[in-house]
């Protein structure tokens, strides 16, 4: 036995996973005692009271609540449907495979809590920034440091609800899993358990590709038609779209964001544990060797609740240059802190040798090989996070560059902004090259799942920094919708600019992560084949894996062309609905008047455009491993899974940071004076930038952070399926074409 005990490492890792649940309430009460109404801390304007202010702050509020909760419940309702039949098929398959009823029903079980605790993280994070985000528009009126704590404890609330009951579901579930059985069988328990990263992988792809085609539909709709035609405010009350798009940053960047990074630390969690529970000299050393990498999540929790307090009280936010430190602080401080608790937890639940079966060999493996494969993964996350600052940030030079470029029109606009977008993909890409190496050459595939691991192990903390920027969005545009002091929108653009970049370093995280998910996962997939008897290596140049992963390399491709194409879609259909108001309406456009246009259609609009458009996309990512495994065989899943990986990776990357820089180009030019050298909001360089922010909406919302998904539901449903792929003739597909 290890040096933890069974009964230590269960209380150890609940007790840590209730911690963050309950840390994530304490940030919800805190965020309650602020009530929604007109506070006396800066004037208001003279033409209204304070109390018709409160009436469309709680008016605005609860229509943005209405519509997000509509479309998550019919975009769930479609999902359980969804997750019912894929689960039969789960049974099915994996049953037949493994000759093995039981098998197929745990894992079946395990997808089906896995979604439900993905579609429980998601709609938590989306109520509680509903709630945040009108609460952050009040705090603005009093100073930046409420604003911030508001929205920072909005995400907050997110961040560790969602990795605490992550961690204790998945927790509890191994151990029911595991009652009865012996070391023996823990590899067919922790193959059962996969199901689990499948189903939380399942529902992120729709909740982003949804979630993603609603906001974007709406953003594009609002800024084209009443922005750019018209020269109406960002925000303004007299746009029908804008409560769409309000709604539209809580499904698709708040839901779709937290299921997508829940799928991410589902999946590298699973990875890890596969491979650990088929090396005989690991799990020999007890039940907390296997759950090494729960025990580094249960330290996140930890690090990132002590944190937490160093912007909200240690130092907090008082103006407006705090904002971006107070952000990359929390980012800093929690990777620096992981450090110590890593090493501490390797020598303490690790044996000081073990043996990993590998891809090709059987490597020996130290604890402190373990901790540097965990370590290394923390900081390229750091690092590729503070790449991706600079390549969005206003405060850099390239934003600043982009923004220059509209002066000279939207043409250059554009120009400027892809170039900087394919740029910005180097400096990451080197830095995965790195942890790839050296945690392959430390544990081989193992090492890989570990290095996932640790670029996920602070995650509370990048889903706090992440769900700022929506809650900080959606406080200005209530801000502006309410009619309130134009200061107050200056505070929250400040929180929205800050939110951007934020943002942006969280989808940059994102992808990075994915990309050693998929990796660790596909390391898993081919240690479950090696173990049925064949202990080749997935060699690139054999015909079908070099062909398949040609096939795979174009998946990203294919899947962005339907992803962009859907918002293309449904942006022409808000673009008319609000063109036809304003045709109907037109004292809409009057500054003057009191009309108010239709907010429910546009809401409505949204809603089944991007139910109707997520069936196609979400079809091809989950049917390309079936058919591929199914028909040509492993060597094929091997290749695709590549070749997915390879593309999907430099274009997710290229496509969000692309679309953060053309977003903060929008941002900086708008806040500057119109005598300035930006321009200023109404003239033709904002009206040029209004161009690339809204052909960066789907860039950066929707069809990039989509890929993140795609690259990992690949792979977990090749693993999942490694049984029954390999009982077709031997690994060899239903058409058993020759591999070699």
């Amino acid at each position: 036995m290890g040096y933890t005990d069974d009964t230590t490492t269960s209380i150890v890792i609940v007790g840590t996973a209730l911690m963050g649940v309950l840390f994530a309430y304490y940030q919800y009460l805190c965020i309650s005692l602020i009530p929604i109404e007109t506070q006396t801390g800066l004037s208001r304007s003279v033409e209204s009271t304070g109390e018709e202010e409160t009436e469309r702050l709680k008016t605005i509020h609860s229509a943005i609540e209405v519509g997000a909760n509509a479309f998550l419940w019919a975009e769930y309702k479609i999902l359980f449907v969804f997750c019912a039949i894929f689960s039969l098929v789960i049974f099915a398959l994996i049953a037949w495979g493994q000759k093995s009823l039981l098998q197929g029903f745990l894992t079946a079980f395990a997808f089906v809590l896995g979604a439900l605790t993905s579609v429980l993280s998601g709609y938590i994070g989306m109520s509680v920034a509903v709630f945040a985000n009108v609460r952050t528009t009040v705090g603005c009126q009093q100073g930046y440091k409420e604003g911030f704590n508001t929205a920072f404890r909005g995400g907050g609330v997110m961040g560790f609800a969602l990795t605490g009951l992550g961690l204790l579901v998945l927790y509890v579930t191994m151990l029911v899993y595991k009652s009865g059985t012996t070391t023996s069988y823990w590899a067919t328990v922790m193959d059962c358990i996969a199901g689990f990263g499948l189903g939380g992988s399942m529902i992120a792809l729709f909740g982003r590709v949804g979630g993603g085609i609603y906001t974007k539909a709406a953003d594009v709709g609002a800024d084209l038609v009443g922005k750019v035609v018209h020269g109406i405010p960002e925000d303004s009350p007299k746009n029908p779209a804008v409560v769409a798009d309000l709604v539209g940053d809580n499904v698709g960047d708040i839901a779709g964001m937290g299921a997508d990074l829940f799928g991410s630390f589902a999946e590298s969690t699973c990875a890890a544990l596969v491979i650990a529970a088929q090396n005989e000299s690991l799990y020999s050393f007890g039940w907390c060797a296997v759950c090494f990498p729960m025990f580094i999540s249960a330290a996140g929790i930890l690090v990132c609740i002590v944190t937490s307090f160093i912007a909200t009280h240690i130092k907090p936010v008082m103006k407006e240059s705090d904002i971006d430190t107070a952000l990359r602080t929390q980012m800093v401080v929690s990777a620096a802190l992981m450090i110590p608790c890593t090493y501490i937890i390797s020598v303490s639940v690790l044996p000081d040798n073990f043996d990993i079966v590998g891809v090709s060999q059987v490597r020996n493996v130290t604890n402190t090989d373990a901790f540097v494969c965990v370590i290394i993964g923390t900081i390229g996350g750091m690092i590729t996070g503070l790449f991706t600052d600079y390549y969005t940030s206003t405060e850099f030079e390239p934003v600043k560059e982009l923004a220059r470029s509209c002066i000279t029109g939207a043409s250059t606009n554009i120009i400027y902004g892809l170039s900087l977008g394919y740029l910005s993909v180097v400096a990451p890409v080197l830095v995965l090259a790195v942890i790839v190496y050296v945690s392959f050459q430390s544990a081989d595939v193992y090492g890989v799942a570990l290095s996932a691991v640790g670029m996920l192990g602070a995650l509370a903390t990048g889903l706090t920094i992440d769900g700022f920027g929506p809650i900080a969005d959606n406080a200005g545009g209530i801000a502006e919708m309410a009619e309130l002091d134009p200061e107050v929108r200056e505070r929250t653009d400040a929180l929205d600019a800050a939110g951007n970049t934020t943002a942006a370093i969280g989808k940059g995280f994102a992808i990075g992560s994915a990309a050693l998910v998929s990796l660790a996962l596909f390391g898993a997939f081919t240690s479950r084949i090696n173990g049925k008897g064949t202990n080749a290596p997935a060699e690139i140049l054999e015909p079908m894996t070099f062909s398949f992963m040609l096939i795979g390399a174009a998946l990203p491709y294919w899947f962005s062309a339907l992803t962009m194409k859907s918002v293309g879609l449904a942006a022409m259909k808000m673009i008319k609905e609000v063109q036809d108001q304003f045709a109907a309406k037109p004292e809409l456009l009057n500054p003057s008047s009191t009309a108010l246009p239709d907010y429910a259609r546009c809401v409505e609009i949204s809603t089944q455009a991007s139910l109707a458009e997520m069936i196609a996309p979400g079809a091809l990512v989950i049917l390309a491993p079936l058919i591929t495994g199914t028909f040509f065989g492993v060597y094929a899943v091997y290749g695709l899974l590549t070749g997915g990986l390879l593309s999907g990776v430099q274009m997710a990357t290229s496509m969000s940071n692309t679309g953060g820089a053309w977003d903060n180009a929008k941002k900086l030019i708008g806040a500057s004076a119109k005598s300035s050298k930006y321009g200023g909001k109404g003239s033709d360089a904002y009206k040029a930038a209004v161009v690339g922010d809204t052909v960066g909406d789907p860039m950066k919302d929707t069809s990039g952070p989509s890929l993140n998904i795609l690259m990992k539901l690949m792979a977990i449903i090749s693993l999942v399926f490694a049984d029954y792929f390999w009982a077709i003739n031997d690994g060899k597909g239903l058409f058993q074409l020759p591999a070699n």
